[in-house]
């Protein structure tokens, strides 16, 4: 899902998760809140499989189609979910960068609720591509869900394996563009964040969301595996600390 928004020129590429990172909760979160009694049933609670949340959520809309769900409300639902603290700054910043930025999202959300949410906000142009699991509206006004991909990586979910996406973006870019990026910034939150900053090198800078499960797991993996995380890596709590870093990056290159 390719935007107007690549240029050669860009210096740095830019990978934004989407739940928790770029909105304030967990996007699938709002689609129970507009279930009946704002709530699932036990049966479909109980039918999560570890690894196969894609899955499930498939099986979430098919239960909110039969209850009589809109696309509206859905919409309406996805549309007033909050951005992250200083995520609409840090937007601003980018927007304001474009010649030094390429933008992309890389979620295992999908994409009615990105693209929902992203044209919403006035910032889906800032993006070239949006990676994430596809999701449309059927003729009977039912929102079904797929699957991304299939792949072999043993730490993902079944349906994506953002190291394989982030790795094959990387090299197609570079052929494109006759050279790779100088620096590649991931901003993310979540464990399935931690995959695809391994493919990063020590030049790259990883943000993961303060005392979120990214954060964590990189300070397990720093203190049992000193040298096997190469990125920097930078907290973020707010919009904010993530532009600190961008700006001095482009007054440094």
């Amino acid at each position: 899902m390719a935007s107007s928004s690549v240029t050669a020129t860009s210096r740095f590429l830019i990978v934004f998760d989407f739940d928790e990172t770029m909105i304030a909760e967990n996007s699938d979160d709002a689609m129970v809140r507009v279930a009946p009694g704002q709530t699932v049933p036990d049966w479909l609670k109980d039918s999560f499989r570890p690894g196969r949340f894609n899955e499930h959520m498939q099986r979430v809309l098919a239960y909110l189609a039969q209850q009589g769900v809109s696309e509206q409300v859905i919409r309406d639902a996805i549309e007033d979910i909050p951005p992250a603290p200083g995520l609409l700054v840090l937007l601003g910043f980018l927007r304001s960068h474009r010649q030094d930025f390429e933008c992309v999202v890389l979620s295992d959300a999908n994409t009615y609720f990105i693209e929902t949410w992203l044209r919403k906000a006035g910032s889906r142009q800032l993006f070239s591509e949006i990676f994430t699991n596809p999701a449309s509206f059927n003729k009977d006004g039912h929102l079904v869900l797929l699957p991304y991909h299939a792949h072999e990586c043993p730490r993902c979910p079944e349906n994506m394996c953002k190291q394989v996406i982030l790795r094959d973006y990387l090299a197609r870019r570079a052929r494109e563009r006759g050279k790779p990026f100088q620096k590649v910034f991931y901003i993310g939150d979540g464990a399935n964040d931690i995959c695809p900053t391994l493919a990063l090198g020590q030049k790259d800078t990883a943000f993961p969301r303060r005392d979120f499960p990214m954060h964590r797991i990189i300070q397990d993996m720093q203190k049992g595996q000193p040298g096997i995380y190469k990125p920097m890596v930078v907290p973020w709590a707010r919009g904010e600390d993530v532009v600190d870093c961008l700006k001095k990056a482009v007054e440094e290159s």
